[in-house]
């Protein structure tokens, strides 16, 4: 498995920047590549996104959540992929999140795709664009403030 990890400084409160990270059908406005995220349920996601020009498909589950603080996935099948995001606050006004994500590149392509640094280029890049969003924002387009533990909510 490859791996990356990336962090950005945002100008909104943590709740601000975690209930916007909650709202993951708003994905495809600054995750490049990301052509739609469906919300099945509290736990689920259906993910449809081009990678390496191929359009792909799969499906992951939420395993934990908590408001404000972290949010862990992990891929049920279709692109291998888990990770974890983390808010930290770093003030009143200030957040930072860390993103790390593991991911296994499918074929030659991905590979040597991913030895060049072109996920860790988009990853960065989207971490940018999120700050982007939500600082001309300044209010995220909506919240999901319950818990899950081990792929169950806990409540919210």
């Amino acid at each position: 498995m490859a791996f990356v990890e990336k962090t950005v400084e945002l100008d909104v409160p943590v709740g601000t920047a975690y209930n916007q990270w909650t709202q993951f059908e708003e994905f495809p406005r600054f995750m490049e590549g990301v052509l739609e995220v469906n919300q099945l349920d509290d736990t689920r996601l259906h993910w449809v996104a081009e990678i390496g020009g191929r359009r792909k498909e799969w499906y992951s589950k939420i395993e934990d959540q908590v408001p404000d603080y972290l949010l862990t996935w992990y891929s049920e099948d279709g692109v291998e992929t888990m990770g974890e995001v983390a808010f930290e606050p770093l003030g009143e006004n200030r957040t930072r999140i860390r993103l790390r994500m593991e991911y296994e590149p499918e074929d030659i392509v991905e590979g040597i795709g991913d030895k060049l640094g072109f996920v860790s280029r988009r990853v960065d890049g989207d971490l940018k664009r999120f700050k982007e969003f939500i600082e001309e924002r300044g209010v995220p387009t909506g919240a999901w403030r319950g818990s899950i533990q081990g792929g169950h909510r806990l409540n919210g």
